[in-house]
């Protein structure tokens, strides 16, 4: 996203991932992500005046990303365009929806996709679940974006200081059951945990570790794979700060 970013900690532990009944995992797409997005981090886009759906909309997996990049940009300076949101856009969208990125983060209350990348009505898909977990239902819902609307990026959004990470890191270390269904939230994520690491330290580095670790299970999806073997499609990790604002690359 960002070329003026920390670098990412240590990769997780190799772990086999769940089972899963759709799309089930038989391709390798890491090394299709990193040649599609290759060009990802140059500039902003060109964008039109705010509300006009005549602005250009990102057609390929780098004109996604410099959009996503310049967005974020405008957030972190405040500078905010607010786009898309006019009553002629809000009347446009009811005959259909062309978004550019799907966006898969947490669902923590300080990190809005739609904010965080300044857009608008119609231009991001978002799929939130805590920690970024993968389940069917967040599999299929980023499926649909990629397959029934032709999105060609799919973002992996995690966060600084991700509540549902240090549980996951907690929960390991004490070995104490977490309540309800938090328990199967911390067991997914527990295959990401960066045993490298001691305290906060371990829970900063588990954060990236799980972002790379869904970015992978998402790009191995058949499917998925196909699309990014042909460049259509990118998958990519990255991390959004809580004390800069900003968004970048987990690589």
């Amino acid at each position: 996203m960002n070329t003026d970013s920390p670098t990412g900690s240590p990769q997780s532990p190799d772990r086999k991932p769940p089972r899963r009944l759709l799309l089930r995992s038989a391709v390798t797409g890491a090394a299709a992500v990193g040649t599609a997005v290759a060009a990802g981090t140059a500039g902003a886009a060109p964008a039109a005046a705010a509300g006009s759906r005549a602005r250009k909309r990102p057609a390929t997996p780098e004109d996604a990303l410099r959009e996503l990049a310049a967005g974020n940009r405008r957030w972190r300076t405040y500078r905010e365009r607010h786009p898309d949101e006019t009553r002629a856009v809000r009347e446009a969208l009811v005959s259909g929806q062309h978004p550019f990125a799907v966006v898969l983060s947490c669902i923590d209350s300080r990190v809005p996709p739609e904010l965080v990348f300044d857009q608008g009505l119609g231009d991001l898909m978002t799929v939130r679940s805590a920690g970024q977990v993968l389940d069917e239902a967040v599999l299929g819902s980023v499926a649909y974006g990629v397959l029934e609307l032709d999105v060609p990026l799919v973002l992996v959004l995690g966060h600084q200081s991700c509540g549902a990470v240090r549980a996951a890191v907690e929960c390991e270390e004490s070995g104490e059951r977490l309540p309800a269904h938090i328990q199967y939230i911390a067991d997914r994520i527990a295959p990401a945990i960066d045993h490298g690491h001691q305290g906060e330290e371990r829970i900063d580095a588990t954060v990236d570790a799980n972002i790379r670790l869904v970015r992978d299970r998402l790009a191995s999806e058949p499917d998925l794979a196909a699309r990014l073997s042909t460049g259509r499609l990118a998958v990519v990790g990255a991390r959004y700060e809580l004390t800069s604002q900003l968004v970048h690359r987990v690589d």
